[in-house]
């Protein structure tokens, strides 16, 4: 058998499913935190700082004491201070032990207040390579090329030269700086963070993440293998149980209960198993009466015919008769065969035509005029007025006298058969009622099918082959018509249908 889905089974596609999500797991992990990790922790303390601004803004610009600014600090391990446009020290708060080796020269902080100034009230430095604010000894004037002062060492926002001399050790710094009023007075703060290098924190993760990485995974083997052969065992189990079916075992039962699809699979697979059960079961029933139907007009024809031909005296129109009677019963099971067959493979086409259906059903009852004056049988048409529908007349009318057949052949004693044309709106509805012993409520669902015989055992009809009903329902689904049954056991039945007026 050729399998288009590969040679892997599900199976080994869950556990390769299990595994690479693990697989993908552990190298997000190793990108974000060996990678990135400088990247994040540089993006936190920036956003730390924003948020120390403002919150030392709303100190210094109220009455609170020195003790918030200088827990402000320290809760976010920076500097803080507040100068005016001289660069005088107004407030100030550190989280080194010697705050006051922290001022910077008056000059240097005049510079960030004008820089803040030129920028539209604030502005933002990274330090590279300055790990703190430790400043030395103010540095000493210099002369320009024309002998005059230079100008301050301060120049561009990278404030290069701001810090320069008084470093500790390599590493990167920001200085954020801010304007506010206070009492009138235009005042800037400005808030220093040191970036502690991550270099170290990185090769211990990555060692950390080695160690961890080598048993995630074997612990990830293990368990992809234990999830797949659990999720995958029922349904390896409903494999067999299919083989098993595809081999006519149906009375095999599936089952599967782990998880909702798999529960809804197998009382799919239970009621596909049932079914093809009861089809096989009334395919055989349908050779069985097909045989009986063929055997008992040929075994007749054949006895007429050989009595005729041995015995000079029995060659009489009667048992000529009898032999085309038996020829006209062989020749319409045949049809009904030929017919039933082309309905189900959808080949036979519907020609619709406006028509009176009314006086359609009129000319299927004369065709009982001799069974009603021989038998007794008493077959009523009830109707109110005439109806015409579109549809295919030839077939709506084998379904009339279809039905007809199958209320004549299980009627009561008093042979009573009804027929009603009733309009309903813009249908009209055709009923046949018989007056027999009904249907049970438990079998009305199989009366359609060939050969459908219930408790009973097959038994020829009065007139027809037995595959009336069968035809009737696919005549019908091909008009699109509703149709049914209601029957009462003691009560008769009542078949009936309804078209589009």
């Amino acid at each position: 058998m050729k399998h288009n889905g590969g040679n892997i089974s599900i199976k080994w596609k869950v556990f390769f499913y299990l595994l690479g999500f693990t697989v993908v797991l552990l190298a997000i992990l190793w990108l974000f935190q060996i990678c990135y990790l400088d990247a994040f922790y540089k993006r936190i303390k920036t956003e730390e700082a924003k948020r120390a601004m403002e919150e030392a803004i709303a100190v210094l610009e109220t009455e609170k004491g020195q003790e918030e600014l200088e827990a402000l600090a320290a809760s976010y391990n920076l500097s803080i201070l507040a100068v005016d446009s001289q660069g005088t020290v107004r407030s100030c708060a550190f989280y080194f032990p010697n705050p006051e080796a922290e001022l910077l020269p008056e000059k240097e902080l005049q510079f960030c207040y004008n820089a803040a100034k030129e920028q539209g009230g604030s502005a933002k430095f990274v330090l590279e390579e300055k790990e703190g604010i430790r400043p030395g000894p103010e540095p000493e004037k210099k002369e320009g090329a024309d002998g005059g002062p230079a100008g301050p060492g301060l120049q561009g926002p990278d404030m290069e030269a701001l810090f320069g001399g008084h470093r500790q050790k390599p590493g990167e710094s920001i200085l954020y700086v801010k304007l506010f009023t206070k009492d009138g007075e235009t005042l800037a703060a400005l808030v220093y963070s040191a970036l502690t290098p991550v270099d170290a924190t990185v090769t211990t993760l990555k060692t950390q993440l080695l160690w961890m990485s080598v048993p995630f995974l074997l612990l990830s083997l293990l368990l992809s293998l234990l999830i797949s052969g659990k999720m995958t065992r029922p349904l390896v189990g409903i494999n067999a149980s299919a083989k098993e079916l595809a081999r006519g075992n149906y009375r095999i039962a599936f089952s599967g209960t782990d998880c909702r699809e798999i529960a809804e699979l197998s009382d799919t697979l239970n009621y596909a198993a049932r079914e093809l059960e009861k089809t096989e079961g009334l395919r055989r029933e349908l050779i069985a009466n097909v045989s009986h139907d063929l055997r008992t007009p040929l075994t007749m024809i054949t006895a007429y015919a050989e009595g005729m031909r041995d015995l000079p005296g029995e060659n009489t129109p009667e048992n000529i008769q009898v032999i085309i009677e038996e020829a006209e019963r062989l020749t319409g099971l045949v049809n009904d065969l030929l017919d039933l067959s082309k309905l189900q493979a959808g080949v036979l086409e519907m020609e619709a035509s406006v028509y009176n259906l009314t006086e359609s059903i009129r000319g299927v009852l004369k065709r009982y005029n001799k069974l009603m004056e021989q038998e007794g049988y008493c077959i009523t048409f009830d109707y109110k007025e005439e109806v015409c529908v579109k549809a295919d007349e030839f077939k709506i009318f084998q379904v009339v006298y279809n039905l007809i057949n199958n209320a004549i052949h299980y009627t009561g004693k008093d042979k009573r058969v009804t027929v009603r044309q009733i309009r309903v709106g813009e249908k009209v509805r055709i009923e046949v009622e018989d007056s027999g012993q009904g249907i049970p409520k438990e079998e009305i669902p199989f009366v359609w099918e060939r050969y459908y015989k219930g408790k009973n055992a097959h038994k020829r009809a009065a007139a027809g082959t037995g595959l009336g009903l069968s035809i009737v329902k696919n005549i019908l689904l091909l008009h699109r018509a509703d149709y049914g049954v209601d029957s009462h056991p003691g009560k008769g039945s009542i078949f009936w249908f309804e078209l589009d007026c």
